[in-house]
């Protein structure tokens, strides 16, 4: 069992987010079973307030979660230090056969919960609570995912063995072992650089027609397209070494910590293009959202496409 500062911090708040969450849980599914707004009894009357109340504590728990989710990859690399053979978070998340599913639900959680935050704040400014039951709804969703990713991080950790050696994530994102990771990172780079400018091209003709669900698509792709593109040729130029494709390393002073600013700006900017297709704002609200988006996936863009280019300026050839 590992049990580091950083780790007991991360159960500790497993276990409020837990208690306060099934508390919310109960008074949503009262509240998604009995609410009508039409109504004037006095059950209704509680249950409004009920709902401000419970909608309070699941804000409090998503806005730490998307916060928590940095100092979880923080605490990821701390942990490679004490792990022989693990280099960075890679090798941690590969150091137990539940690491890369704790990961990528981490990540589609992110968004869950960073949708229900706008979702709430919609709700929250309109007098009639158009979307009341429909966040909680959302909620209940969220709510076992949450549940989920609590027990897949617990259960993580506890199965951690420090004397155990791992993979360094020169292994893991090794081109010649022939997993599905090494056919990602072989795809064809002129296919993969293609691919990852046509999309963003596509979000700016959906920004310039004022598409919004062209706009949310073509964001949902560019995250995948993005992540992937990153770890098999972006990265390297970060790197300036043609077999290094992690994108943990990205996160390490060695690096300048690109890794955080990168992965900033792709969540802001896909999540705003995203969330602009399943919620229908003001048109204020809309075009800032749009604005939004688009700055923080074309920062992403341009700060990727300087890497490669500067190597070459730098040195006069591709790696």
């Amino acid at each position: 069992m590992l049990l580091t500062p950083e780790v007991l911090t991360i159960n500790i708040l497993n276990l409020l987010f837990f208690i306060f969450a099934s508390i919310a849980f109960y008074y949503s599914v009262k509240i998604v079973l009995k609410y009508d707004f039409n109504a004037t009894t006095t059950l209704q009357y509680n249950l409004e307030k009920q709902s401000y109340l419970v909608a309070i504590i699941i804000k409090f728990i998503f806005y730490i979660k998307v916060l928590l989710f940095i100092f979880f990859i923080f605490t990821l690399d701390n942990i490679s230090t004490i792990l022989p053979g693990a280099m960075c978070g890679a090798g941690v998340v590969n150091a137990t056969e539940y690491g890369n599913y704790l990961l990528i639900l981490k990540i589609i959680n992110l968004y869950i919960f960073a949708y229900w935050l706008v979702l709430n704040n919609e709700d929250m400014k309109s007098e009639k609570q158009i979307y009341l039951k429909l966040k909680f709804k959302v909620y209940i969703f969220a709510y076992f995912l949450l549940l989920l990713e609590i027990g897949l991080e617990s259960i993580m950790f506890f199965s951690i063995d420090t004397k155990s050696v791992v993979d360094c994530c020169g292994a893991i994102f090794s081109t010649t072992d022939g997993t599905y990771m090494a056919r990602l990172l072989n795809i064809n780079p002129i296919v993969l650089l293609s691919s990852f400018y046509a999309v963003f091209t596509f979000i700016i003709i959906a920004y310039i027609m004022k598409n919004r669900y062209l706009f949310s698509l073509m964001n949902l792709l560019f995250t995948i397209i993005a992540l992937i593109s990153l770890i098999a040729f972006f990265g390297t130029y970060i790197y300036e070494l043609p077999t290094h494709h992690c994108p943990f390393c990205l996160l390490q002073k060695d690096y300048n910590y690109a890794g955080y600013f990168l992965y900033i700006f792709l969540f802001i900017g896909t999540f705003y293009g995203i969330v602009l297709g399943v919620i229908p704002f003001t048109k204020e609200e809309e075009n800032a959202k749009y604005k939004v988006s688009l700055l923080f996936t074309t920062l992403y863009v341009v700060l990727v496409s300087y890497y490669p280019l500067f190597y070459y300026i730098k040195n006069g050839v591709w790696l």
